[in-house]
């Protein structure tokens, strides 16, 4: 048997960073294929010819709590936790997320044009959101990437917050080789580099501080920033003390003060369309072995 072509990855070089979010996650096939042919009573072609149409829904890719029969596991060869079938049995499926802007707007036309077309092995889709809902959303995926138990976590996640607020900057340069975030006492806006110290200017440093505060406060008290460990109530004294709180005229008790803070930063109820490109082609030459095994 000829072995299998090797798939092109999908190249996002030409989008601003923070713009694209990617979803990966483990379906079993075995548990699909027992559905309709056991339970359901399906010959296996019929069965074939419907899972071959699958298509999960953006919930099934994203949330927190997979349900048969997907499932995530970082293991090199995995089971799957309902069936018990082996990696053999398992299929991948990706979900890229584009954000719609006019800098997203070009490169996302030609990356459309630029995959297959046959076998609906791309499924191209959008979706309305707001900004807010994106920014937690970009919250949860990026939380989902750190080791909070590695301080190095705290100037990934300044990176990936400057990237998202300022594309266009050189971000992979100015965080090169870079060992401390300090907050600027010359600058009134931007960021400057020292050494190994990136110096941001007191907006740019506040917003850092909440965005760390926002992705580690699940994961213990408080929340986890470049100035220790705070509750709500210090994380808003050190935003008072940088004076971005008179700039952005946020007033009320410590919660109403977070509230608008969050809607400041993120958009609030502005509208925002986003983009999905799922790709289906490790599951579609999957769902050919795993038929083998039934017909």
């Amino acid at each position: 048997m000829a072995a299998p072509t090797k798939k092109r990855e999908v190249d996002f070089s030409d989008f601003p960073p923070g713009t694209v979010t990617t979803y990966e996650r483990s379906v079993c096939l075995a548990c699909i294929f027992d559905l309709f042919t056991k339970q359901l009573g399906l010959a296996p072609r019929t069965a074939y010819s419907e899972v071959k149409r699958h298509t999960p829904t953006v919930e099934e890719l994203t949330s927190h709590a997979p349900a048969r029969p997907y499932f995530d596991s970082r293991e090199k060869h995995p089971r799957c936790p309902y069936c018990d079938a082996a990696k053999t049995r398992h299929a991948r499926l990706t979900l890229h997320r584009v954000e719609g802007s006019k800098a997203t707007d070009a490169p996302r036309r030609a990356l459309a044009k630029s995959l297959p077309k046959s076998d609906d092995q791309f499924l191209m889709f959008d979706a309305k959101s707001t900004r807010r809902a994106v920014f937690f959303q970009w919250l949860d995926s990026t939380g989902r990437t750190l080791d909070f138990a590695d301080e190095g976590w705290l100037i990934r996640v300044t990176r990936a917050y400057l990237e998202r607020a300022e594309p266009k900057a050189d971000w992979a340069g100015a965080f090169d080789g870079v060992r401390a975030v300090r907050r600027s006492q010359r600058l009134t806006e931007g960021w400057e580099r020292e050494g190994h110290r990136l110096f941001l200017s007191p907006p740019l440093y506040a917003n850092v501080l909440l965005v760390q505060y926002l992705v580690s406060r699940s994961h213990a008290h408080g929340g986890v920033t470049l100035e220790g460990r705070l509750t709500l109530q210090e994380l808003i004294r050190r935003l008072r003390h940088t004076g971005q709180l008179d700039v952005q005229n946020v007033t009320g008790d410590q919660f109403e003060v977070l509230e608008q803070l969050i809607e400041n930063l993120s958009g609030g109820d502005a509208p925002v369309k986003l983009y999905y490109f799922l790709d289906r082609r490790d599951f579609l030459e999957k769902v050919k072995t795993v038929y083998a095994r039934y017909s």
